[in-house]
């Protein structure tokens, strides 16, 4: 595989398709759940009704988690955004970025030993997270501190 050049800083990967289904899914549910809290029989009281949407309000909460994963490179260093957690790192303590065949996501080698998933490249997304990794790679190896290998 040839070596991408590095793009312009700043940079932002995000997944398409798992955007386009979290958020989705989301106004579904929220909509969803309005329109069920509204048609209730009467027998079901405003707490009720208003549970009903507050569980909706809550599954479209869970699903923005899934929406918002990206990955964000600048003069700084690296963002990665993931479900619960937000990770920043300086380029320095970037060492790699290896996508394996098969891996849901690339993983970041970092000076401490440690890897982090970055979930904003999705490997489903084949060819787009393969351009990602290689234009990420290219970002490492012109602003990190490790070794070029060849």
């Amino acid at each position: 595989m040839t070596a991408a050049a590095p793009p312009p800083l700043p940079v932002t990967w995000r997944p398409r398709q798992a955007r386009i289904i979290a958020y989705s899914m989301a106004a579904i549910m929220v909509v969803g759940s309005v329109v069920l809290a509204v048609i209730l029989p009467e027998q079901f009281k405003l707490p009720d009704r208003l549970g009903m949407i507050a569980f909706g309000g809550a599954v479209a909460a869970v699903l923005h988690l899934l929406g918002r994963l990206r990955v964000e490179a600048d003069e700084r260093g690296i963002k990665v955004v993931n479900a619960l957690r937000t990770h920043y790192f300086e380029w320095a303590q970037v060492l790699d970025v290896n996508l394996v065949e098969g891996d849901p996501w690339p993983k970041l080698d970092l000076a401490d030993g440690n890897s982090v998933g970055a979930m904003g490249i999705q490997g489903s997304e084949k060819e787009r997270s393969r351009k990602a990794v290689s234009e990420l790679r290219a970002l490492i190896r012109a602003r990190g501190e490790a070794p070029d290998r060849d």
